[in-house]
């Protein structure tokens, strides 16, 4: 109900202004939802990004952050953005592949190394030809696509070295194709659940390991409740911030501007950010007991290599390469 409600007074706070009409101060309103916590890096670089937008508005667009997924789950804040609320949410690529499904390839196993590349397929011409098809197709539009959230790991109560350690685990993994053929890749029974039920979850037995990006698991506090964290690096999470194309579209055109620049540099903060934290927060964890284990990721890469071929992106990983490999 609260969703529902939520949703409705979100769109009749959306204000279309046309041509020629000039924005009061604070017309403009965008709630971005996040299920990350206060303590994440990327939750810096959200506040970045509202009190940049602010400044440089002069108040005409006002920003406000919904950490630990308080509008929902990203998929419902996505439907919200694409009935023309004023919502934004920062998501993966797997959850945007329901809606153009060569943005999937983002979120597939060994993609690319590091924050560094990742930016580049996503700043490059063939991620703007996937942009404006979601916008057209969905309504949704990508303010930008550089919020870095780390390579994602194993957590697990046993120590894991090779595929087969994982046989019979169930593991929570969000709901995309992706996500869920590449988990199923690595040997474990992938778990579609929202990340906030994972806590709970794992301490109840209801399943057996996850899989998520080192701030994520720290702030979580999933080192009190799984033994392992295991550096397999399986996917880089590159996010992006999502709103809808109705809104972004209300806006004049020196606002769009604005706020499309401010995401970016956010981003780019944020990303930083994630790569400080981590160090960080690895031996924070290991303090309260959690084993931090490096392994050697091949014969996950080559369990995982027929992915791209199982979900169709065989040739597209070919276009993604060519990217990654020009200048």
């Amino acid at each position: 109900m609260f969703k529902t409600a939520f949703a409705a007074a979100a769109l009749v706070g959306c204000l279309i202004v046309g041509s020629g009409q000039t924005a009061l101060a604070q017309d403009y309103q965008l709630n971005v939802n996040t299920a990350l916590t206060q303590q994440d890096p990327i939750y810096k670089g959200l506040e970045q990004f509202r009190d940049k937008v602010k400044e440089r508005t002069e108040g005409k667009v006002e920003i406000r952050i919904f950490p630990s997924s308080q509008l929902g789950k990203d998929e419902d804040v996505l439907e919200q953005a694409r009935a023309g609320a004023n919502v934004a949410v920062l998501v993966d690529p797997g959850r945007l592949a329901v809606f153009v499904n060569d943005i999937g390839v983002l979120g597939g196993p060994y993609l690319a190394d590091g924050f560094d590349q990742y930016r580049k397929v996503t700043t490059s011409d063939l991620f703007k030809g996937w942009a404006d098809e979601l916008n057209t197709t969905a309504g949704l539009k990508i303010l930008s696509f550089n919020w870095w959230q780390g390579a994602r790991h194993l957590v697990t109560q046993n120590a894991v070295s090779k595929p087969a350690d994982l046989a019979g685990v169930r593991m929570r993994t969000p709901g995309a194709p992706v996500w869920i053929e590449t988990i199923k890749a690595m040997g474990a029974t992938p778990t579609p659940m929202g990340w906030t039920e994972v806590y709970p979850a794992l301490q109840q037995n209801a399943i057996d390991a996850a899989e998520a990006q080192d701030t994520a698991v720290y702030g979580a506090k999933l080192y009190e409740v799984a033994k392992h964290l295991t550096k397999t690096g399986h996917i880089g999470l590159l996010t992006g911030l999502v709103t809808s194309g109705q809104w972004f579209d209300s806006l004049p055109d020196d606002l769009k501007a604005i706020v499309s620049e401010e995401a970016l540099a956010a981003g780019d903060v944020a990303s930083k950010g994630t790569e400080d934290a981590i160090a960080t927060v690895d031996a924070e964890m290991e303090k309260a007991g959690m084993s931090i284990d490096e392994i050697d990721v091949t014969p996950f890469k080559e369990a995982t290599a027929g992915v791209y071929e199982t979900l169709g992106y065989g040739d597209l990983k070919k276009e993604v390469d060519a990217v990654l490999a020009g200048n």
